[in-house]
């Protein structure tokens, strides 16, 4: 038992850290991965940054790729490292780690309606399953099933399941996707990374060699400003991805209980995203449709909804 705990959420692009008291959770600051070598080298610039008058013997971190042992890698990131080792070198006594969608999953059932949107469906089901999903980086996606008291969180790799085109536009892309990746999962189309490669696939297939390589908060933007065809079509069609990865997920799971979309995308989209093809998308699914728009699906208005999962987590060790 201690008296504060480090966290950290760490995904492909950034790493946000806090610390944990009885008093809550401050001092959240975020860090650019590709500034530090690892999360430990990142965890003790933010040590040093908030000049912690008590240093955290315990802490608890989430990371962008699967947890199943001592090494950890991630998957959208050349960060690597080894739990024992990292527990040592930065003086713990406790260091728990975890998928991050797993900590994302954690945050839903105690979550405050002021951070949902409702974008359709009917009412959750009482203890059935819950589905989470969200683009950052990657896709992650977890779920929720009861367990006699409580919800029990579970990560999953769902962001890597094979994803199908189903209009012809969609074939030619994926084809030319081709070229630079032998399997088309749903995290090449629905991510951030994703983004990318949709608006230079579409860039290259329509002969615009003139349009300047972009990241994806700038086709984000240009999207949205109308300023950018080829932008647009991008973002359209990842938001429509979206939805259709969702759906899927919530037919998989029975997931009655309600879809929550996270992700720091979505967030960022504002009305932009509910104009989208997500919903249509979503309910898109033959004899099952019905089915489909009777499960809510909520955006989470928050881009770091992790730290709360991870904070509830952390108070185990205070």
């Amino acid at each position: 038992m201690t008296g504060n705990v480090l966290i950290a959420d760490i995904g492909g692009t950034n790493a946000r850290f806090g610390i944990v008291d009885q008093q809550g959770t401050h001092d959240l600051k975020y860090l650019e991965c590709k500034n530090f070598a690892g999360p430990v080298e990142a965890a003790e610039h933010y040590l040093k940054e908030i000049s912690s008058k008590e240093r955290p013997k315990s802490a608890v971190f989430a990371v962008a790729g699967p947890v199943g042992g001592d090494l950890i890698n991630f998957t959208g990131s050349p960060w690597t490292f080894r739990v024992s080792a990292a527990k040592q070198e930065m003086g713990l006594d406790a260091f728990e780690v975890m998928n991050d969608f797993k900590a994302n999953a954690l945050a839903i059932p105690g979550i405050s309606s002021a951070l949902l949107h409702k974008v359709g469906g009917g009412e959750p089901v009482e203890k059935a399953p819950i589905g989470v999903i969200g683009p950052g980086t990657g896709l992650g996606v977890a779920y929720l099933t009861w367990a006699g008291d409580r919800y029990e969180a579970f990560p999953t790799e769902g962001g890597h399941v094979t994803f199908p085109p189903t209009t012809e536009r969609e074939v030619d892309i994926f084809h030319r996707m081709k070229a630079k990746y032998s399997h088309i999962s749903a995290e090449r189309v629905c991510s951030g990374k994703g983004l990318e490669n949709l608006y230079s696939a579409i860039k290259v297939l329509d002969h615009k060699f003139d349009l300047p390589d972009l990241e994806a908060p700038a086709i984000s933007q240009k999207a949205m400003d109308g300023s950018c065809v080829v932008c647009k079509e991008a973002l359209d069609l990842m938001l429509g991805f979206l939805g259709r990865a969702a759906g899927n997920l919530a037919l998989t799971l029975g997931a009655q209980g309600g879809i929550y979309i996270a992700g720091g995308i979505p967030t960022k989209l504002g009305e932009y995203f509910y104009k989208s093809r997500f919903w249509e998308e979503y309910t898109f699914k033959g004899r099952m449709s019905d089915y489909n728009k009777a499960i809510p699906s909520y955006l989470i208005q928050h881009d770091a909804i992790g730290l709360l999962g991870l904070e509830q987590t952390a108070r185990r060790y205070l």
